[in-house]
C-alpha cells in the first residue's frame, strides 16, 4: 500500500477568528493541512514547527505583518509568504515586497483566487526546495570527483607504510612477551593502544577506496534472516565488552536477490554505529521480518533500533551523503557506502526515530523474484 503524499503546511495568521476558521476550512478541502494563529508571538511559535506557506495579516493586536514576514522568513527560509490586506494600494504592495512576501491578497478574496495564489506560492517553495537539492547533489558530485583523484594516491602513500608501521609493531609486540610477565602490561598497553589506531585508519582507507572503486555487483539468492544471524554472533563479543545488550527479533523472511557479503557488509556497519551510539547498558536489538510496504511487491525489512541520542532531524536529510558525519572520528563514508549498496540491491534506506528512544535504521529489500 501506497504511502498518501504529505500535505502542504500553511499558516493563516490573523485576529479575525471567524476568517481565520473560513480560510482554514476552504484550504483544508483543497488538501492543505491548516494551523491558525491570532498574533505575532503565536505565528512565530508555529512556524518553529515549520510551514510551507504563511498567510500573514497586515495589521496584528501584538505587530506589524510587514515586520513579522522576514522573521517568519528566517525561521523557514524555503518558505513563502503571502501578506493579507483590508486595502490595496500601492503602498500596501511596495511593503509586500518589502517584507518579503511573494504576493497579497485583499479581504476578503474569492475561493479561486485564494486557491491560485497558495498554489503559486508554493511552486515558489518547490523550487526553492529543487534549487537546494540540486546544489546538494553538485556538491556531493564534486566530493565524489575529488574521491577518485585521491584513490590511488590514497592506496601507495598511505596502506604502504600503515602496513609496514603494522608489521614492526608485531615484532615488538613478540620481543615484548618475551620479557618476564610482571614487566609486560606497561609495555603492551601503548602498544595495544597504537595497533588500534592504525587498524581505524586502514578502516578509512579501505572506505575511501570501496567507495571510488566499488566492485562488480553480482546478484544471487540470499537468505537475509541467516545474515543477520551471523553479523549478530559477529557483534555480540563488542557488545558484551562494551556492556550493551544486543538483541535479535528474527522472523521467517523469503529469500532476496543479491550480493550476502555486501548485505552482511551493510548489517555489520549499521550494528557497530548503533553499539557506538549508546551507554553502557543501553540497547540495540536487530529485527528481521517481512515488509508491511510502501508498495505492491512483498520485501524484506531488517531494522535497527538503538536506545542512544538519535540522529537530529536537521541531519537526517545528509547523514547518507559522503563524507557527512556527526561523530568525531571517522570518514564519514561508512552510511554512504550503506546507501550505495542498499540502491544497488534495489532496496530502500532511511532513518527515524526508535521506540526505543535512540535511532531506528531501516533496510527494505524486494524479494526473489
Amino acid at each position: 500500500m501506497k504511502e498518501p503524499p504529505k500535505k502542504a503546511r500553511l499558516l493563516v495568521v490573523d485576529d479575525n477568528a471567524s476568517l481565520v476558521e473560513n480560510l482554514a476550512e476552504i484550504l483544508d478541502a483543497a488538501g492543505y493541512a491548516v494551523r491558525g494563529a491570532g498574533t505575532c508571538a503565536a505565528a512565530l511559535a508555529h512556524a518553529r514547527d515549520g510551514f510551507d506557506v504563511a498567510l500573514v495579516d497586515l495589521r496584528l493586536p501584538d505587530g506589524d505583518g510587514t515586520a513579522l514576514a522576514p522573521r517568519l522568513k528566517e525561521l523557514q527560509p524555503d518558505g513563502e509568504v503571502v501578506l493579507l490586506t483590508g486595502f490595496a494600494t500601492l503602498e500596501s504592495a511596495v511593503a509586500a515586497v518589502r517584507a518579503g512576501a511573494c504576493a497579497y491578497l485583499v479581504k476578503p478574496c474569492a475561493t479561486q483566487e485564494l486557491l491560485v495564489t497558495v498554489e503559486q506560492a508554493m511552486r515558489q517553495v518547490r523550487l526553492h526546495v529543487e534549487k537546494r537539492d540540486l546544489s546538494r547533489r553538485a556538491q556531493m558530485a564534486e566530493k565524489l570527483a575529488a574521491v577518485g583523484t585521491m584513490t590511488a594516491g590514497l592506496s601507495h602513500e598511505i596502506r604502504n607504510p600503515l602496513n609496514a608501521a603494522a608489521l614492526q609493531l608485531s615484532v615488538l609486540e613478540r620481543r615484548i612477551q618475551r620479557l618476564a610477565k610482571e614487566a609486560q602490561p606497561p609495555l603492551l598497553e601503548p602498544l595495544t593502544v597504537v595497533k588500534d589506531e592504525i587498524r581505524r585508519l586502514d578502516h578509512i582507507l579501505e572506505d575511501f577506496l570501496q567507495f571510488a572503486r566499488p566492485r562488480e555487483f553480482v546478484t544471487r539468492q540470499v537468505d537475509v534472516a541467516e545474515v543477520v544471524n551471523r553479523v549478530l554472533d559477529l557483534l555480540g563479543a563488542q557488545a558484551e565488552r562494551r556492556g550493551v545488550r544486543l538483541e535479535r527479533d528474527i522472523e521467517p523472511v523469503p529469500p532476496v536477490a543479491g550480493d550476502d557479503e555486501r548485505l552482511r557488509q551493510v548489517l555489520v556497519n549499521l550494528g557497530l554505529n548503533a553499539l557506538e551510539s549508546v551507554k553502557d547498558g543501553g540497547l540495540v536489538r536487530v529485527s528481521c521480518r517481512p515488509s508491511p510496504g510502501p508498495g505492491p511487491e512483498p520485501a524484506v525489512d531488517v531494522i535497527v533500533d538503538d536506545d542512544g541520542a538519535g540522529v537530529p532531524p536537521e541531519s537526517r536529510d545528509r547523514i547518507f551523503e559522503p563524507f557527512f558525519t556527526t561523530k568525531a572520528k571517522g570518514s564519514g563514508l561508512g552510511l554512504s557506502i550503506v546507501h550505495a549498496i542498499i540502491t544497488q540491491h534495489a532496496g530502500r534506506l532511511r532513518v527515524e526515530d526508535s521506540p526505543a528512544g535512540g535511532a531506528r535504521f531501516v533496510v527494505t529489500l524486494p524479494r526473489l523474484r
